[in-house]
């Protein structure tokens, strides 16, 4: 059974969110390179209630599904924006919802959802431990009332942006634990003093890249937490942040798949406008084929984005599709983006014309928050009953 999803719902959404982008425009944007966070985007985001979009109404929120959740993100990157400046506080959503205390939820979303509190950043890749996860080596000892931190996390974005972060730590050592998924734990925690510097032993050093994401390194070094920022069950932690992690996958699949809308727009519009050898472009089959194809690829991505999207919403086996999503899309966008620069030719590479900056921020989505060859491999595992490849 599917979910009865409101177009009309839907529709509201994405005229809210598009209105509030079209304040900002592709200027704004291309006015935050390389590195800038987009702190007056955020804000009003935040203003507007779309970041606490996914905490329930009861705490302050918007209530809204994760497919609604999916909408707000798709029509940011369709109206020319960059989501990543805040998606996190979405998706990590799931692992405070459905494994926090009660007091964890009343004391902390109130205060995410009105922007009082940032909740941007997730903290799980290390140096050593990208996809395999269960190979994290940083450290949470626990000492009476605390838990004292030691490690490195990287490509945790958004980190010197934000008040609080989901941690995954080791609680007890790999060798002393039979089962691969034990003794990881999951902790909500407070990265900064009231004054807003950061606790002590907490050091963040941002990474520069490709494409604008204010991603970063963060060392803990004995960082200690309260026993209560325990989230879950201690040991559990890598189970319960994969609910996280899935919802990430389609979340993120809604952005490559509004990125693919903007390259659809840009790309067909101007291979209508541009003439050469007194015809437009689009009339050529060279141009029009790698648009139309790209189209028909973005389509069924959409399809796969809401099927996962439901199941996730219904609380039914959602872990397949939600892999299967986030592969279509980010291939589907970026097909988009290669059709759109090939058509817009030298004027692609402009800055101006936006298509070069969306498509570097789509390319990571191949490769992240898991690589396309990963899904590819637990895919055959899964659903094919092929031999574990990893």
């Amino acid at each position: 059974m599917m979910i009865d999803r409101s177009d009309e719902q839907h529709d509201v959404i994405r005229a809210e969110v598009r209105r509030l982008c079209d304040k900002y425009g592709n200027e704004y944007w291309r006015s935050l390179e390389p590195n800038r966070y987009p702190e007056e985007f955020v804000a009003d985001l935040t203003a507007q209630g779309w970041l606490g979009s996914l905490i329930p109404e009861a705490y302050g929120g918007g209530g809204l599904s994760l497919g609604g959740a999916s909408v707000i993100l798709e029509e940011i990157s369709a109206s020319g924006g960059n989501p990543s400046a805040c998606h996190a506080q979405m998706y990590v959503m799931g692992t405070v919802l459905r494994h926090g205390s009660d007091e964890q939820k009343q004391h902390y979303l109130p205060m995410v959802a009105d922007g009082r509190k940032r909740l941007q950043a997730f903290g799980v890749t290390e140096p050593a431990a990208g996809s395999n996860t269960t190979a994290i080596r940083t450290r949470a000892e626990r000492d009476g009332d605390i838990y004292r931190v030691n490690g490195q996390k990287i490509w945790t974005s958004r980190a010197e942006y934000s008040d609080l972060m989901v941690l995954l730590a080791r609680t007890t050592p790999a060798n002393e634990v039979k089962n691969r998924l034990d003794g990881l734990s999951v902790f909500l925690i407070e990265m900064r003093n009231d004054d807003g510097s950061l606790v002590d032993g907490l050091t963040i050093n941002p990474i520069d890249t490709m494409m604008n994401h204010n991603t970063t390194e963060v060392f803990f070094d004995n960082v200690e937490i309260p026993a209560s920022s325990l989230i879950g069950t201690e040991g559990q932690g890598f189970r319960h942040i994969l609910g996280g992690m899935n919802a990430e996958r389609i979340l993120i699949a809604s952005e490559c798949i509004g990125d693919g809308r903007f390259f659809l727009e840009r790309g067909s519009d101007y291979a209508r406008e541009r003439e050469v050898f007194g015809r437009p472009i689009g009339q050529n089959q060279g141009v029009q084929f790698p648009l139309a194809k790209a189209h028909i690829q973005v389509e069924a991505a959409n399809l796969m984005r809401w099927k996962a999207a439901d199941l996730y919403d219904l609380g039914e086996p959602h872990g397949v599709e939600a892999n299967m999503a986030k592969l279509l899309a980010s291939e589907a966008s970026w097909a988009a983006g290669n059709a759109a620069m090939d058509t817009h030719g030298g004027f692609g590479f402009a800055a101006e014309y936006d298509i070069e900056r969306k498509l570097r921020e789509t390319r990571l989505y191949q490769v992240a928050p898991i690589n396309n060859n990963l899904i590819l491999a637990f895919v055959g595992q899964k659903c094919l009953d092929l031999p574990k490849s990893y």
